[in-house]
Formats: C-alpha cells, structure tokens, sequence
C-alpha cells in the first residue's frame, strides 16, 4: 500500500478540502486527486465523495480513517528510530578495561548526553569486526588492521597509540627500573595469555617478539585478568604487556609495578573503523574527541612494519 496516498487521505479527511490538502503536503490538487484514486483502487472502494463545499469521508473512509493513522504513526517511529543520532551508537571496543574502551568512556563523561553503547567483539577477529560493520552489527569498531586490508565501503583512522608498559610483581628483577628498553626484556619470559592466534594482537605481538628478540607467550589455561595478577604477584620471573591507558585493578598486597617502555616505545596502533559516509553524530564527536584528546606517545616510538604510518 502507498504510505504518500494514505498521508494524503488523511489530510482530505482533516482539511476536508483537496486543495488545502495539497497546500500542506506541498503538491497540487491534481497530485492529491491521483494518490486518492490510487489509494481507492487498490482497496476497491470509495473513501472520499465530493461535494459543492469540498469533500466528505464515505462510510468506508470513516472507517478506515483510524486506522490509517495508526499505520503512519508506525512509520514516522520506525524512519525515527534509524535517523542519524536517534539510536545509540554501537562501538565495539574490543576489551572493557583497554585503552578503546577508557577512551570511548572519557569522551561519554565529557560529553554525558551522548547515546552510546560500548559492546565487546572480543571473539572476532580484525576480519571479522570488520564484517560487523559493514553488516551493521556495530557502528564502529577499535582494531590494529593494515591499510592494505581495509575493505571497500570502510573509513579507517588511526586515531589511538596506546604505549607499551611492563607489568611485574615486586619480585622481578626489573621491579624496580623507571623505565626499560624493549631490548632489555629480552630473556625474560613474558606472559600475554588473551594472545589468540590469527587475531591481529596475535600478529602484533610476533612482531615485536621478533623486532627485540622476547619470548612472548600465551602458555596455559587464561583463567582472566585476576588470576594473571595473583600470578604476577607471585613470581620473581613472571611479567607481561599492557596498554598505559588500560584499567586493570589488583589487590595492593600485589605491589604490582607499572614500568614504562622507552628506546623506543612500543605502541598498538588502535585504528577506529566504521561504514564511510556514516553520519551519526555521536561518531562524529567521538571521532574529534580522540583527534584532540589522545595520550601523547614519544617521538622515539615502535609499531609493527604493517601498520598504517
């Protein structure tokens, strides 16, 4: 059925004139009369009957009147429901305690009238998150991926550096260092037990594994963030890698130690994508909020040979 002939129907049926009808639909009389007998022809009856001072509605026409309308309230919710800003924005963010997601959450308390919805792909791959947003399932999405794989139909800005840190108990024999250099982690064992592989941390951490020569792995059952910690705590030779803008929490009886990355700086290149010409506006702020609110990494920094200068 014709939502723009059952628009007009009702216009008739409230002005009771065709004319006025076509004044506040902005179309003429002709056009009026045209999506009438459309509308009547299809249902086979008459719902408007002229008369010297305009038009009155036929019994069928009183009749089908409110239900008319109840159809075009449907559809005006259902085109508001999809307009740009009238949802939340959907962005995957990957993992809730790194850097995308701290990031996404600073940009909601700057800006708390903002209607978002941070979700986790956290079993997708680059490929796959991808997929996600040209499928519509997210509206964007934080992931390391090459300029050369970015698909048709994708916007992709490297918009999030987050630098490397060591995190070690207070055990370890670098505990106590300012900072170190990625070369000086070489023969320590350093354990990453969310690595996955043929996900892009998988290919990001072999390639620092093989620009500094560390024994990265992800041996063993990954039991989640606090058994990593307690693990932590407990060994004088057990370390691993995270983000400086990630959020992990321990006990402080851990005495767990942070240590900056220097010579160079190791950083993951998180990189925002999203369906290119999506003009939601939520996208839009985010996207100006991490152009001029991102951590500042060193000049002497590090990133994978793939990654997007």
């Amino acid at each position: 059925m014709d939502v723009e002939a059952m628009r007009t129907f009702v216009a008739v049926a409230e002005t009771g004139q065709f004319q006025a009808a076509a004044d506040q639909l902005g179309i003429s009389q002709q056009a009026v009369s045209k999506r009438i007998a459309t509308l009547e022809k299809h249902l086979e009856v008459t719902l408007l009957v002229r008369t010297p001072r305009g038009s009155r509605m036929s019994l069928d026409g009183q009749v089908f009147l409110p239900h008319a309308k109840k159809v075009l309230t449907t559809v005006e919710q259902a085109e508001q429901a999809v307009r740009p800003g009238s949802r939340p924005l959907r962005v995957d963010v990957l993992n809730r305690r790194i850097a995308p997601a701290q990031a996404v959450y600073r940009c909601y308390r700057s800006h708390p009238e903002m209607n978002l919805d941070a979700v986790t792909l956290s079993k997708e791959n680059a490929a796959q998150a991808t997929r996600a947003v040209l499928d519509g399932a997210v509206d964007a999405s934080f992931r390391a991926l090459p300029a050369g794989q970015v698909p048709a139909g994708i916007s992709a800005e490297r918009l999030l550096d987050a630098p490397l840190e060591l995190l070690v108990g207070p055990g370890h024999p670098l505990a106590d260092a300012p900072w170190v250099r990625p070369a000086d982690l070489a023969g320590h064992r350093i354990w990453i037990p969310g690595i996955r592989p043929g996900t892009e941390w998988a290919a990001f951490y072999q390639a620092l594994s093989e620009a500094f020569g560390l024994s990265i792995d992800a041996l063993g059952p990954n039991f989640g963030d606090e058994a990593l910690m307690d693990a932590l705590a407990d060994s004088a030779s057990l370390a691993t890698l995270v983000g400086s803008g990630d959020r992990y929490l321990w006990p402080q009886a851990h005495d767990l130690r942070r240590i900056p990355l220097h010579d160079p700086t190791p950083i993951y290149p998180h990189v925002l994508l999203s369906r290119a010409g999506d003009q939601h506006p939520v996208l839009t702020a985010l996207r100006d909020h991490l152009r001029t609110s991102g951590p500042r990494t060193p000049d002497d920094v590090w990133a994978p040979d793939w990654v997007d200068r």
